[in-house]
């Protein structure tokens, strides 16, 4: 058995003329969680479509779980899970009701069934809950509700299509300590985002941009491979003005405000420090602090979208 839960090798999806997925190569380690970090309509669900045999390839090929993902569609659905942005459920079913329809479309019966069904609610904190329409569940409930229902038939791989989206922080946080207590447990997850701290907790990592992987590797080695030039934080006051005189500079590869600082991006930005500082200054801008740091993953994802345009 290969190490691997999922082997692609230049996998293309054209619709007409646009190349939605471009000639993609990765693979996936078994029981690790790899994410998919790209912007919307970067080709995310797309490559996720393909895998999951729901759309054919241009070219290209890939297996999941040694599966063929076009001549073995079938068995790749049977041993996976899928969880989709939109969370799949039926809102006038209760709780207990999804997981029972989802349990048994997935072939699980009997006393598995109940059982499957009593670990899926003590793992969401669903207790209580269970005669609840999910109508009425928030947003964090449901997530983790769609999340139990597609584990209930103990797939050895998870999909993961955006499933944090419009989901409030804490909550998220909650979702991704379950998918830590699922890896640890063997469950290989692929889950793709757009949200630059969720990455951060993935093992391994892929940029795509336009339909192409720009960087690869664990969120440290991307940041050690991919990033060109240092970051400079700036902490001052009236932010928006400053970033138009630096702009204004045209020193620097990047400018850009993260939160209320300015990050600015370039080989050797230190040395610029005090041009930096009396540019501001002298717009009556007061510069609080000025540090360089180590990039974040979106300096990083930033400055691979810019040398691979």
């Amino acid at each position: 058995m290969s190490d691997y839960a999922v082997e692609v090798n230049a996998l293309t999806k054209k619709f007409g003329d646009f190349i939605a997925v471009n000639g993609v190569t990765f693979n996936i380690q078994r029981g690790e969680i790899f994410g998919f970090l790209g912007p919307n309509g970067a080709g995310k669900t797309t490559t996720i479509r393909m895998l999951l045999g729901l759309l054919r390839p241009t070219s290209g090929r890939a297996t999941v779980l040694g599966y063929d993902i076009v001549r073995q569609a079938e068995d790749v659905r049977r041993n996976i899970g899928y969880m989709s942005q939109r969370f799949s459920l039926y809102q006038d079913l209760t709780v207990s009701e999804n997981l029972e329809f989802y349990g048994r479309t997935y072939g699980v019966r009997g006393e598995r069934l109940r059982r499957r069904k009593r670990y899926v609610i003590e793992m969401a904190g669903l207790e209580g809950r269970e005669r609840e329409l999910t109508r009425n569940l928030s947003g964090g409930w449901k997530q983790r509700l769609a999340l139990g229902a597609a584990i209930l038939h103990e797939p050895q791989m998870l999909f993961l299509d955006e499933p944090t989206a419009g989901v409030d922080p804490i909550s998220r946080r909650a979702f991704w300590d379950l998918l830590y207590e699922l890896a640890e447990g063997g469950t290989t997850i692929f889950v793709t985002t757009h949200y630059m701290d969720e990455a951060e907790h993935c093992q391994d990592l892929a940029f795509i941009h336009g339909g192409r992987i720009i960087a690869q590797g664990s969120p440290e080695e991307i940041k050690s491979r991919n990033m060109r030039g240092q970051v400079l934080e700036i902490d001052c006051t009236r932010p928006d003005i400053a970033i138009t005189r630096l702009r204004e500079l045209g020193l620097f590869e990047e400018v850009a405000l993260y939160g209320a600082l300015i990050h600015v991006v370039a080989e050797g930005v230190a040395e610029q420090m005090p041009l930096i500082a009396r540019t501001l200054t002298d717009a009556g801008i007061e510069v609080r602090a000025m540090d360089i740091i180590a990039p974040s993953l979106e300096d990083v994802f930033i400055s691979s979208v810019r040398n691979n345009k």
